[in-house]
């Protein structure tokens, strides 16, 4: 099955470098690789040519980077490129040895599914950075979501615990499944929204067994303040979409914090918060 991993790049060029470093150490790598430069044209000069590579530019309009029109354009110039099975594989993430061995075999048993391998989350890198032979043992898998062993699928249906860090879809099953909503710009919900567009046309989930991702370290804001107006926002449409909110999570510690409010009676999350105060930065 020819595939394609696809992957959105705007800054992060040393986790890119690692990732292709990973790439070049699995077990039978993709066929065709797409690496979409998100307002980054510098990107260009980070990559390299191990697994052939085509790297495609999109651009943002201002309303925040635009990540599900991103993934859109590397599935259609995967698909262009003959792949049959597309891997997405965000660019903080390393790819496992048999990640791409474990997708495909599961696109031949449950191709009708959305296909999600574990992610398993490292510490900051050592001096000299990870080593490929030691990933499997610094880090374990996300504890919210399932990890079968090596080797099985576990099918489900709780689309909520759909993300895209790493999953795979057929390209048939790309189709009937309509791609990202591009309506969200900016950080959250068009990974969930993916998920309910998948429950909506009766597209289950397969767990994957040994399609492990591992994410590599950066600091994070503790809430994420500086994605505030995006996540209320993309929450809005979302809502409007499904009729629930998404990353209530993190609405309910920006109203701790006083940045935001809930106006109960019509559902609304609506700002508060004067600019003056910024997240506690965690690893």
């Amino acid at each position: 099955m020819r595939t394609a991993v696809i992957t959105v790049a705007h800054g992060r060029h040393g986790h890119l470098r690692r990732q292709q470093e990973g790439l070049a150490a699995v077990e039978r790598p993709p066929e065709v690789r797409i690496v979409v430069a998100l307002d980054d044209p510098q990107v260009a000069d980070v990559v390299d040519d191990r697994v052939p590579t085509r790297t495609v530019p999109v651009t943002s309009d201002g309303r925040g980077l635009p990540l599900a029109r991103a993934r859109n354009t590397g599935a259609r110039a995967a698909l262009a490129a003959g792949a049959r099975l597309l891997v997405f594989l965000d660019v903080d993430c390393i790819p496992g040895p048999a990640l791409f061995r474990r997708y495909r075999e599961a696109a031949r048993t449950a191709g009708t599914r959305l296909l999600c391998g574990p992610v398993a989350y490292l510490p900051p890198p050592p001096p000299g950075g990870y080593r490929a032979e030691a990933l499997a043992t610094s880090a374990a898998p996300h504890p919210a979501r399932p990890a079968p062993p090596d080797g099985t699928c576990v099918e489900a249906d709780d689309h909520t615990l759909f993300w895209s860090l790493s999953f795979a879809v057929t390209a048939s099953t790309w189709a009937r499944l309509g791609g990202f909503h591009e309506g969200y710009h900016g950080y959250g919900a068009e990974d969930t929204d993916l998920g309910q567009q998948a429950r909506a046309r009766g597209i289950g989930l397969c767990w994957v067994g040994g399609a492990t991702a591992y994410h590599q370290h950066h600091p994070v804001s503790d809430p994420p303040v500086e994605h505030l107006d995006d996540i209320l926002r993309n929450g809005a449409l979302f809502r409007r979409r499904w009729g629930w909110w998404p990353m209530t999570g993190w609405l309910e510690r920006f109203a701790a914090e006083g940045l935001v409010r809930h106006d109960a009676p019509d559902d609304r999350w609506e700002r508060v918060w004067d600019g003056a105060r910024a997240g506690t930065a965690r690893s």
